[in-house]
């Protein structure tokens, strides 16, 4: 036993891993499943009150406009770019790159800030100029208070994590400039590329059931 200790003080690593994935991303994927459910019930949520008959819900052509649907299928677009440059940051960071591995790194962190600049746009045009019923109380109109509500919790509770994403990414980045992440520490750029990527498939669905369907 006294043998067993000493080699486990000399070598930290040992137990770290089970069945060879780290404890780390075994942590990661857990939370990220439970965040997957989180978002299902509210799409399904979404879904039950689109199709309830005489829910009067309107078209997304007609709720956000063609104009408002391009500006958000560009946004996707951004998100999805910004999963890709994440790619490249463990890829440069595996090859020992880490000055490319930081430039993917920002980049990544530029298309999420840009994501949110522009969902924060879109917010505001549609509060103040597309959907007049929020805050008009004598709005005689037929409206559906059931599609703003599930609209804005869809892309808010998205767009908070996005808002970790970037955070968390920063980060990443500030660990890499400063030497303390370093080509050998694959393992934690990895796991906040999962939890990146993860952000990103959501959106995918999001905006395929809000925006287009």
């Amino acid at each position: 036993m006294a043998t067993q200790d000493a080699s486990l003080a000399a070598d930290p690593m040992i137990g770290e891993e089970s069945l060879g994935v780290t404890n780390g991303k075994i942590g990661m994927w857990t939370f990220l499943v439970m965040d997957a459910m989180t978002f299902a019930g509210l799409l399904a949520g979404y879904a039950r009150l689109r199709w309830t008959p005489g829910s009067e819900w309107p078209l997304p052509i007609e709720a956000f406009g063609f104009t408002g649907i391009q500006l958000t299928a560009l946004n996707t677009f951004i998100l999805i770019c910004s999963s890709v440059s994440m790619v490249h940051v463990l890829a440069e960071q595996m090859r020992g790159n880490m000055d490319r591995a930081k430039k993917w790194m920002l980049a990544t962190i530029i298309g999420g800030l840009l994501f949110l600049g522009i969902q924060g746009f879109e917010w505001t045009h549609l509060i103040l100029d597309m959907w007049p019923y929020l805050f008009d109380e004598g709005y005689e109109a037929a409206y559906s208070v059931n599609f703003a509500a599930t609209f804005f919790i869809l892309t808010g509770f998205h767009g908070l994590h996005v808002s970790v994403g970037v955070i968390y990414n920063v980060i990443i980045y500030l660990g890499l400039k400063s030497g303390k992440i370093s080509k050998d520490d694959t393992s934690v750029v990895e796991i906040a590329g999962l939890y990146w990527h993860f952000v990103d498939l959501v959106w995918i669905l999001v905006f395929t059931f809000v925006y287009l369907i």
